[in-house]
């Protein structure tokens, strides 16, 4: 279960209608990128670091600054920009058709 806490992190799905394998994606890019201390927390300790890295890295989301999506790659999870380049997950880059 999500817990109601997260919904403004999570703004886009009432937190009640989240399944937490079924969205992990949503929920673990969400999480990452506008969380709080607290709301890191808990994602951390509802699916572990290796699941979390798991999840970023093969549900890539453009939902990060640049600041944002560095602290979180390598700082949170100890990848390189080469693992996890930044078109994938910068929101400020435009994205990539074809």
């Amino acid at each position: 279960m999500v817990p109601k806490r997260l919904q403004a992190v999570l703004w886009s799905v009432k937190t009640e209608n989240l399944d937490l394998t079924r969205d992990e994606g949503y929920i673990v890019n969400q999480v990452l990128s506008l969380g709080s201390l607290e709301n890191l927390k808990w994602l951390f300790k509802k699916y572990g670091r290796e699941r979390i890295r798991q999840v970023f890295l093969k549900k890539p989301q453009k939902v990060y600054t640049p600041a944002n999506l560095n602290f979180v790659r390598q700082f949170l999870l100890g990848l390189s920009s080469k693992t996890a380049p930044d078109y994938k997950y910068d929101q400020t880059i435009p994205r990539r058709i074809g």
